[in-house]
């Protein structure tokens, strides 16, 4: 026995022996140092804690794209060791779980890797550089019957889980129409240099911005039948760090009309050059009986409407997130002091554990990551035959 499986051995009879439910560690590989690769590893750290979670993390293995740099942020983030050879980590025998946090193009060839080897993985999204990569990836998850979950990070909000419980009980009826957004402004300056997001088409608004509102659309609304899409590049070239200009290779935003399987109808909007915005994923949606209205800038609040009473005092009423919302109380017990972004990601880290506890993929799997993908690519083809398009 080595001796991180002896550590962690030692970990769960200590914690029998003091009277505590059992529990049991599992270590972690996290490939990806970056902005996502931090969270996930502050998320690993923090979840144990936030939900007492029966499988409880152990920060086993980082991956960066150097040695010293993934040195590094190991000791930056708590991890025991690190590599910059993610084939090195899912081989690891210590590392029995796997974050992929590290580019799109790369998804693809750690996931096949890591679903090899027989290990659960996280996966950021979107899954593939393309739809035929998340079918792949989908197809040999499935057949090796390997836990798999993407990291839609947003949809886990209480507020937004909220939104969810309560179309499912029917408060607003029966939907009509939906419309969602997700818009950014961190390319609304034209004289901001061009860099790696405005380069290649997969680090376009259609290949990051996109696939969270769509991810949501779905979640909320059910699967999306038809679309027609218009896409543009606003700004086609950007100063160059050398001097002088450089193409824009990819897409500012977009949009399209669709059509859900359910017959409700819907709207959607990406952006990254929407001038104000900074965290604009938001959505509103009308029912028979009431509507529901929701901004991620404001992410611990629902506004909700409901035909009933009076017309003289009706009206969208403001409900703070408090203890009564789903997964609320373990971050804090008073009502409207409010969740963060890292919370989301502790709920995901729960969610990716409860799963492999399971031993059954949670929601979003990867069939759910492809489906996303499978809209993104109607997406183009629409602006392609420049008409409506079934998905």
């Amino acid at each position: 026995m080595n001796r991180a499986c002896s550590l962690r051995l030692e970990y769960t009879v200590s914690v029998f022996h003091q009277g505590m439910p059992t529990v049991k560690a599992i270590g972690i590989g996290v490939i990806g140092t970056g902005y996502m690769g931090k969270l996930h590893s502050v998320a690993l750290q923090a979840v144990g804690a936030v939900f007492n979670t029966e499988l409880r993390p152990v920060c086993e293995m980082l991956c960066a794209t150097s040695e010293s740099g993934a040195a590094s942020k190991a000791a930056e983030f708590g991890f025991r060791r690190s590599t910059a050879h993610w084939e090195h980590l899912i081989q690891d025998p210590a590392v029995e779980a796997i974050v992929i946090a590290s580019p799109q193009s790369t998804h693809r060839d750690i996931a096949l890797a890591a679903i090899a080897a027989g290990k659960p993985v996280l996966c950021e999204k979107p899954m593939g550089a393309s739809l035929a990569e998340s079918v792949q990836m989908t197809e040999a998850a499935e057949a090796a019957g390997v836990v798999n979950m993407v990291g839609f990070n947003y949809v886990r909000t209480p507020a937004t889980q909220f939104a969810r419980q309560l179309i499912h009980q029917g408060a607003i009826g029966d939907i009509t129409w939906f419309r969602g957004e997700h818009t950014e402004d961190f390319c609304a300056d034209p004289t901001t240099p061009g860099n790696w997001r405005t380069r290649g088409r997969a680090n376009g608004t259609m290949g990051d911005l996109a696939s969270h509102m769509i991810n949501a659309a779905m979640a909320l609304v059910g699967p999306i039948h038809s679309l027609c899409a218009d896409v543009a590049t606003v700004y086609p070239s950007r100063p160059c760090a050398a001097g002088g200009e450089e193409p824009v290779t990819n897409d500012d935003h977009a949009q399209c009309l669709c059509r859900f399987a359910s017959g409700v109808m819907g709207h959607l909007y990406f952006s990254r050059v929407s001038t104000g915005r900074k965290m604009g994923y938001a959505y509103e949606i009308s029912g028979s009986k009431g509507a529901i209205r929701f901004d991620q800038e404001d992410q611990n609040a629902l506004w909700l409407y409901k035909m009933e009473g009076p017309e003289s005092e009706r009206g969208f009423r403001k409900i703070l997130t408090g203890p009564e919302h789903p997964d609320y109380v373990n971050f804090c017990l008073g009502p409207g002091h409010g969740t963060g972004y890292q919370d989301q990601l502790i709920i995901e880290a729960r969610d990716f554990l409860a799963a492999i506890h399971a031993g059954k993929s949670q929601w979003p799997t990867f069939r759910d990551g492809m489906e996303v993908n499978r809209v993104i690519d109607a997406v183009w083809a629409s602006v392609d035959q420049t008409g409506w398009v079934e998905v």
